[in-house]
């Protein structure tokens, strides 16, 4: 018969208490990643209304919206909204050209620079939001002014051309306040008017603090 190992049984408590160690690490780590999990749902729940809304409404340089809005005697949720529409407030270059936040070609740019009597257009200058918010609020204003308040016509001519609004006037046989959305003639056009329309009520409703808004603003259709 062979002798037993002496150590089995020395080896055995000391085997438990491995087991009870890791068992005490494992259950801190959970307890660890609970607390850290509850931490972050304490700061993160209470903002996530507000950041879901950003997501699907972003707005950015308010100061800028609000400021060229007052310049321009414009609506601040109609400027943000063709903003919106235009870029989702991100800066790009579409492929014909037009740059920035409110999406101005070169050319329309050189064309405000002329409206406004300013100086030297400098291409580069429209990937600068100021510059580039004041380039398009102007241009809006412009437009506003030109199809007397009409928003409907304004947008219609900032997405598809004045020329294209001019014809379609003219065919139509209607004055600029007779002229409705209906008769637009580009699928395209329509869409993004309507783009617009919507994104400024949203804008009203959402950020009327941000854009300074202390009431629904009036005029226009």
């Amino acid at each position: 018969m062979s002798a037993r190992p002496i150590t089995t049984q020395a080896a055995t408590p000391r085997r438990s208490r491995k087991v009870v160690r890791r068992r005490r690490r494992r259950l801190t780590l959970v307890l660890g990643v609970a607390l850290l999990a509850g931490l972050a749902a304490a700061v993160i729940v209470p903002r996530l209304p507000d950041v879901v809304r950003e997501l699907a409404l972003p707005l950015a340089h308010e100061d800028i919206i609000r400021q060229q809005a007052g310049a321009k005697e414009l609506d601040a949720s109609l400027l943000a909204a063709v903003i919106y529409a235009e870029s989702r407030f991100t800066d790009a270059t579409s492929k014909a050209g037009a740059r920035g936040l409110m999406q101005i070609t070169p050319e329309t740019a050189r064309y405000i620079a002329r409206l406004s009597g300013g100086t030297a257009f400098e291409q580069g200058d429209l990937s600068t939001p100021q510059v580039n918010i004041s380039y398009g609020a102007y241009y809006l204003r412009y437009l506003l002014r030109r199809y007397e308040q009409n928003t409907v016509l304004a947008l219609a001519a900032y997405n598809g051309g004045e020329g294209n609004v001019d014809r379609w006037l003219a065919e139509a046989s209607l004055s600029e306040r007779a002229f409705g959305r209906e008769h637009i003639r580009f699928a395209e056009t329509r869409v993004y008017v309507d783009r617009v329309l919507d994104a400024r009520t949203r804008y009203r409703e959402k950020y009327s603090r941000e854009l300074g808004l202390a009431r629904p603003p009036g005029g226009g259709r």
